[in-house]
């Protein structure tokens, strides 16, 4: 059972030790994250990947010092260099050395492949992904973790099936490791919506369109800017499919997905923020119409080199696990929801315009959203601080995490930053293309009816709504009295500087 002669060199002597000690952290440290139950980012990082790296690393540091050992007395004339060694197991001391070698790679392949597949489970997970680069990541691991897909892993729509793209998102990775390491990366980090897989490859693994529902009521509520905070609620019939369940997706919202036709665009920006070229195709019938916008064509030139792209899923539903909400909604939520006060005179007005300011850094941001709410109160209502301090303090608290959930100045992450395209109050959304500007050469136009998308079943304050009749729809009425001035602009143009 002795060892061979040439093993006995300070070389080897260190790589044994190597390996030892890192085997022995790798057993300890994942028997502490068993016991537990709880796998930290930095602790997974080091008993999957760092310590066992550094355990081959001293496995191959062993033959290394012995082959050095054997060349430099070969050299000095003390032995000569080994050939092939002869293999006779009849051999008492080979057949022990065979002994040792097999159960030392028996036990090693098992120690691999138990530590590659946590290798593997570990990269694939959301603390991997949202956790061990904090600052950079931080503003997307809070907005997933608030999001309808918290309970959904990160690469189950980033990488998605197949070994090929798992491949592929660890090789792009590499980048983003450097990136960090040198903090070479732009703040707010783009969307990689080229290198997204189709939404048709990813999402329609749970949300298949043939899955699809018919149309749904929903209620808006909003709180204006006023000294009471008046109340204004909206009630939508969402059109999401057609007013019979059993129509799919035949109409409605999600007919820009029907299998019966196709809806291709070119954008003119890297954001797909101005689409200027819109391509309709009837499928079953050949029938195709092109829109321009006749505000901004698209050139001859540019469209032959042009990205033509087809409409899919993530073309409206473009933030569906990092949302950031603007000052305007996050409230909105908060005050229908009863975590913040209705009746703190001027409370909407000042929370929004505090949590719509630019800042450096979140303390800073914290900081004086505190300074400006109990400021306001104190100074100017003196009599409300005196009687319900405690409950302004508690609002303040709440305002802020809700500011920190949302919004992320050290990445320069907010609802501008990262526009939702499923609607149109905040960001362009369906107004890329129902903007009443496209049109095709026959003079057909992309109608920017509303009325396409929801019917208004009831609008107004508290008290005094008004309802439509059944199978009708409301005429839009705008909370604050601004003539026919919305009919003329986009709602984006007011509503994403976080107005009211």
């Amino acid at each position: 059972m002795k060892l061979p002669p040439s093993v006995k060199n300070w070389v080897s002597l260190a790589g044994a030790t190597i390996v030892l000690i890192s085997l022995f952290m790798i057993v300890f440290l994942f028997t502490v994250t068993v016991i537990l139950h709880k796998q930290a980012a930095y602790l997974g990082l080091l008993v999957y990947i760092l310590l066992p790296g550094i355990m081959i690393a001293g496995l191959l540091i062993i033959p290394l010092g012995m082959y050095l050992k054997i060349r430099k007395e070969n050299k000095a004339g003390v032995c000569d260099m080994p050939g092939w060694p002869h293999i006779d197991l009849n051999d008492p001391h080979q057949r022990n050395a065979a002994f040792i070698f097999i159960v030392g790679t028996i036990f090693f392949l098992f120690i691999s492949a138990v530590g590659s597949y946590n290798a593997f489970e570990y990269t694939e997970s959301v603390s991997f992904c949202g956790t061990l680069c904090h600052t950079v990541m931080k503003p997307e691991n809070v907005a997933h973790e608030n999001s309808a897909h918290a309970r959904v892993s990160c690469v189950a729509c980033h990488v998605g099936p197949g070994v090929d793209w798992y491949v592929r998102s660890k090789m792009s990775g590499l980048y983003q490791v450097y990136a960090v390491a040198s903090n070479n990366f732009p703040r707010p980090i783009p969307t990689p919506i080229e290198n997204l897989r189709p939404a048709r490859a990813v999402c329609e693994q749970c949300h298949w369109p043939q899955k699809f529902y018919a149309q749904q009521y929903l209620v808006r509520t909003h709180f204006l800017q006023d000294r009471d905070n008046s109340r204004w609620d909206i009630g939508l019939d969402l059109k999401v499919g057609p007013p019979e369940q059993g129509g799919g997706y035949l109409s409605g919202i999600h007919w820009h997905v029907n299998p019966h036709v196709q809806i291709e665009y070119v954008a003119a920006d890297e954001q797909r923020e101005n689409l200027p070229w819109v391509r309709y195709t009837n499928l079953d019938t050949g029938e195709v119409k092109i829109f321009q916008d006749t505000e901004n064509p698209l050139k001859s030139a540019e469209l032959t080199t042009a990205n033509l792209r087809v409409m899919d899923c993530l073309d409206c539903h473009n933030r569906p696990s990092h949302r950031y909400r603007s000052p305007n909604e996050f409230l909105n939520l908060a005050m229908t929801g009863g975590e913040l006060p209705i009746d703190l005179p001027e409370f909407k007005a000042k929370a929004t315009e505090l949590c719509a300011k630019e800042y450096n850094t979140s303390d800073e941001a914290l900081a004086a959203i505190r300074q400006g709410l109990e400021s306001l109160y104190r100074d100017q209502y003196p009599d409300v601080w005196q009687k319900r301090q405690a409950e302004v303090e508690h609002a303040v608290g709440v305002v802020q995490s809700a500011f920190a959930r949302n919004i992320f100045p050290e990445m320069k992450v907010s609802w501008k930053a990262y526009p939702d395209h499923s609607a149109h109050l905040e960001s362009n959304g369906c107004f890329r293309c129902h903007n009443g500007r496209h049109s095709t050469d026959s003079g057909e136009v992309i109608s920017n009816d509303c009325n396409l998308c929801h019917d208004i079943v009831d609008q107004g304050p508290p008290g005094s709504r008004e309802y439509a009749r059944t199978n009708e729809s409301l005429a839009f009425r705008h909370p604050v009295d601004i003539d026919n001035a919305w009919r003329e602009v986009a709602c984006a143009e007011c509503h994403q500087a976080a107005s009211p």
